[in-house]
C-alpha cells in the first residue's frame, strides 16, 4: 500500500500535466486598434454601443490608469508581445521613414526598425511550450506573418498596419481572408472565425489574440447599422455615425463569442483580456477630459482602456487605479497560463495578477516610461496637440505616483502635471514645482542610460525656422486650435 501510494506521488509530481496544469484557463485578448479610452458605453460614452463589452467589464476588474507603451501602432504592438519598452525591440514609429516636412524637423529622427527581431522570444512562444495552441486573427504590423513569432494559427496578419482594401472584399494575398462573401463586413468576419477557432479546440488549452483592425481607419460604416445611428440622438462626447458603427460590429462579435463561450460550458474556464494599442482617432472621437489623441503623448494619445475577466479570481465590479502600461501584459499572460519568462530576455513589466487576485492593492509609485524619438506630422493645429504642426516630436515622458514629466530634445523643454488633479495636463507645474521636476528628470534620464536609449541631438540641415514659424502661423489662423 506505501508503495502504491509512493508511485501516485512520484506520477503526480512528475506527470507533464498535474491537476494544476488541467486547470489553466484559456486565453482570450481582444486587442482594438484606435479604440479610445472612453469608447465603451461603461467608460462613458453617451453614443457608441457596447452592451457586450459593458457586462465583461463589469465581471471583471478595469484599469482605470491603464496605458499603451507608445501613441500609435507598431511600436505600441512590439512592446505589447515582446515585453520590453521601445529601446529595447527599437521599433519607434510606423516605418522608418521621417515623417512631417523636413523644413519643419530640427533634428535627425532615430529611424529605428520596423520587423520585430525574429529572436525575441514572445508570451505566445511560452504559451506554446506550455501546451497552448495559440491564434492571431486580425492585425499583426510587426512583419509579414506572426506564425514566427509563437502563433500557430494566423487569419488576417500581414505587415500591413491598416484593414485589406478596407472592411470589405476584396482582401487579396490576405491570409485567411482570401475568400470573402461580397458584402461580408471584415469585423464579422473576424469574429466568425474566432468562433469557429474556440469551437476546433473546445477540448484543448488555446489562446486567442483576436486583434480587430477595428476602428482603424478607413472609416468605413457597417451598412446594416447606418440607419440606427442616423436616427439616433447625437451624444455631448461623441456623434460620429460610421465610428458607432464599426464599434457596434466589434461589440456584436464579442457577444456571439461569449455565446459560443456558454455553449461550450468554457465561460468558467476562460480569462478574457481587453486593451487597444493607443487612444482614439481624433476625428472620429474624443477622450475628454483627457488631452489628446493617437499621435500625442498627452494622456489622450496613451491611456486607454483595459479590463481583465478572470472567473474564480477576479471578484465581478472591481476596479484599480494602479498606473499599469502594455509591457504588463506579457508576464501576466504567462502568469495566468503557468507559462514560464525567458530567462534570457530582458523584460520591463511586471505582473499583474497580485493585483487581479486582491493579494496587493498597488506597486507603490512605480514609474512608468515611453520613448518616441521620432516625429508624427500632425494635420490640425488642435490645441490637444503641443505643436499645430506635429502630433508630437521626439520626447522622454515618465509618470511616477499622480506626477507625470514630458521631456521635448528638440528645445529642451519640460513639462510637469499631476494627473490627480489635472487629468487633462492643462497647468504645467514645472516651474512651480523644482524638485519634483528635478527628481523625475533625473530618474528618467537614467532610466534612458540604463536601456541605451538613443536621444536624438544631430542638426536636420533641411530644417528652415522662418519656413516652420510660417506654417505655424498659418496653421494657427486655419481655426482648428480649438480643443
Amino acid at each position: 500500500m506505501i508503495r502504491f501510494l509512493y508511485l501516485i506521488l512520484l506520477f503526480t509530481i512528475f506527470s507533464p500535466v498535474s491537476a494544476s496544469a488541467a486547470d489553466r484557463p484559456n486565453i482570450l485578448f481582444i486587442f482594438l486598434d484606435d479604440f479610445g479610452w472612453r469608447d465603451t458605453s461603461y467608460m462613458g460614452s453617451d453614443f457608441y454601443e457596447t452592451p457586450n463589452l459593458d457586462r465583461l467589464a463589469s465581471e471583471g476588474m478595469v484599469f482605470s490608469d491603464a496605458y499603451s507603451c507608445a501613441a500609435n501602432c507598431a511600436p505600441a504592438r512590439a512592446c505589447l508581445l515582446s515585453g520590453q519598452y521601445t529601446p529595447r525591440h527599437e521599433i519607434y514609429n510606423v516605418g522608418t521613414s521621417p515623417r512631417g516636412n523636413a523644413k519643419h524637423r530640427k533634428l535627425e529622427h532615430i529611424a529605428g526598425k520596423d520587423v520585430l527581431d525574429p529572436k525575441i522570444v514572445t508570451w505566445a512562444h511560452q504559451l506554446q511550450k506550455a501546451g497552448y495552441t495559440t491564434a492571431s486573427m486580425g492585425k499583426w504590423h510587426l512583419s509579414d506573418d506572426p506564425i514566427p513569432y509563437g502563433f500557430d494559427i494566423n487569419i488576417g496578419g500581414t505587415h500591413s498596419g491598416s484593414p485589406p482594401k478596407g472592411y470589405y472584399p476584396p482582401h487579396k494575398n490576405v491570409p485567411g481572408l482570401k475568400e470573402a462573401p461580397q458584402g461580408e463586413y471584415l469585423t464579422d468576419r473576424l469574429s466568425d472565425e474566432a468562433v469557429k477557432f474556440i469551437q476546433k479546440h473546445k477540448d484543448k488549452r488555446w489562446a486567442l489574440y483576436l486583434t480587430h483592425f477595428a476602428v482603424h481607419t478607413p472609416l468605413n460604416a457597417k451598412k446594416e447599422l447606418v440607419a440606427k445611428y442616423k436616427a439616433k440622438k447625437t451624444g455631448k462626447l461623441h456623434s460620429h455615425i460610421a465610428m458607432a458603427t464599426m464599434i457596434q460590429s466589434v461589440d456584436d462579435g464579442i457577444g456571439k463569442i461569449q455565446a459560443t463561450l456558454e455553449t461550450l460550458g468554457l465561460v468558467d474556464n476562460t480569462v478574457v483580456v481587453f486593451f487597444s494599442d493607443n487612444g482614439g482617432y481624433r476625428r472620429a472621437t474624443d477622450m475628454k477630459p483627457l488631452r489628446g489623441y493617437k499621435g500625442t503623448y498627452y494622456e489622450g494619445g496613451i491611456r486607454v482602456p483595459f479590463f481583465v475577466k478572470w472567473p474564480g479570481v477576479v471578484k465581478s465590479g472591481t476596479r484599480s487605479a494602479e498606473p499599469v502600461i502594455g509591457v504588463d501584459i506579457y508576464p501576466t499572460i504567462c502568469e495566468i497560463g503557468g507559462a514560464s519568462m525567458p530567462s534570457s530576455q530582458p523584460a520591463d513589466g511586471v505582473s499583474l495578477v497580485p493585483l487581479l487576485n486582491g493579494s496587493k492593492k498597488s506597486f507603490y509609485k512605480r514609474p512608468l516610461y515611453w520613448h518616441f524619438p521620432a516625429y508624427l506630422q500632425s494635420s490640425t493645429g488642435s490645441k490637444e496637440q503641443r505643436d499645430p504642426l506635429f502630433r508630437t516630436r521626439p520626447c522622454s515622458i515618465i509618470r511616477s505616483g499622480p506626477w507625470k514629466l514630458h521631456q521635448y530634445f528638440e528645445d529642451n523643454q519640460l513639462e510637469l502635471y499631476n494627473l490627480k488633479e489635472d487629468i487633462g495636463e492643462t497647468h504645467d507645474l514645472s516651474s512651480s514645482k523644482p524638485e519634483v521636476t528635478r527628481q523625475l528628470l533625473a530618474t528618467l534620464q537614467q532610466w534612458q542610460k540604463t536601456l541605451g536609449a538613443p536621444i536624438p541631438t544631430r542638426p536636420n540641415h533641411k530644417y528652415d525656422a522662418e519656413a516652420e514659424a510660417r506654417a505655424i502661423k498659418a496653421r494657427s489662423n486655419t481655426g482648428n486650435t480649438k480643443r
